[in-house]
């Protein structure tokens, strides 16, 4: 059950947002995951609390993708707990409810290229949750105007640029009102030029109170904006922590190497 959040006291994000105390919204146990003999998880136990930025870092192959895509079960995890929002992930159970609450987007846009991009942002509220063609169009040109790109509505994916079309992913998950958003290195695929852009619509949502789940390489973006940092290497979390606390004083030697190498000193 979830606790009611009328009896929790509330704390402010770095962006002046509200969490909410008491039970996690996101709350990981012991997870394990392999890949043949690739032990890719190595039991990572972490929870997120309502309104919280997490940023997950770490070098490449280090887990914070396949971790991620574990709390949406595009990866099933082999062992350890997994609830979102008081529903447990288990054997294929509950994934419509669960996915109905978290939103997500990847490096690759994802876009159906046969759909405008109305069309895109208006097609699951119509299809899931049976919300009417005329009520879900209404909320996904709001959303394209929040993501800045309500000019592009009646045009195809392959007429908008990767940053553009990446905005486009990020209003498709909105429609769906999640409750958590999951962001898989969405710059990542996107030109230097474009990469603000999008992190600038991902900065307004997080001051807007969405709790977030962010793996990036943006550094500047995970100082300014996470409430907390979280290292992962070779399958475990090695440092969860602050921002600042993360760039000024690293507890971990693989985190002060890796940071080392960031940062260029």
């Amino acid at each position: 059950m979830t606790a009611n959040p009328s009896s929790m006291p509330l704390s402010k994000t770095r962006n002046g947002a509200n969490i909410q105390g008491g039970e996690p919204i996101i709350n990981a146990v012991d997870v394990h995951k392999h890949f043949g003999a690739f032990h890719a998880l190595r039991g990572v136990t972490m929870s997120v609390q309502p309104g919280e930025v997490v940023v997950i870092i770490g070098p490449s192959g280090s887990g914070k993708s396949t971790f991620i895509r574990t709390i949406n079960r595009l990866e099933a995890h082999d062992k350890g707990t997994i609830v979102v929002d008081g529903t447990e992930l288990r054997d294929g159970q509950n994934l419509d409810a669960i996915r109905r609450e978290v939103g997500m987007v990847f490096q690759s846009f994802n876009l159906f290229p046969h759909l405008t991009v109305l069309q895109n942002v208006s097609l699951a509220p119509m299809r899931v949750r049976k919300v009417p063609r005329a009520q879900a169009e209404e909320r996904a040109l709001e959303l394209l105007r929040r993501v800045g790109i309500e000019e592009q509505a009646s045009k195809f994916p392959a007429q908008l640029s990767g940053g553009q079309q990446q905005r486009v992913a990020i209003a498709r998950a909105l429609a769906m009102d999640p409750k958590v958003m999951l962001f898989d290195e969405p710059t990542s695929a996107l030109d230097p030029e474009m990469i603000k852009e999008v992190l600038d619509v991902m900065k307004n949502l997080a001051g807007s109170g969405m709790t977030m789940l962010v793996v990036t390489h943006e550094m500047g973006f995970a100082r300014e904006v996470a409430d907390r940092l979280v290292f992962f290497d070779q399958g475990n979390i090695v440092e969860d922590t602050t921002p600042e606390e993360f760039y000024t004083n690293p507890k971990h030697e693989r985190a002060k190497a890796f940071l080392s190498k960031i940062l260029g000193h």
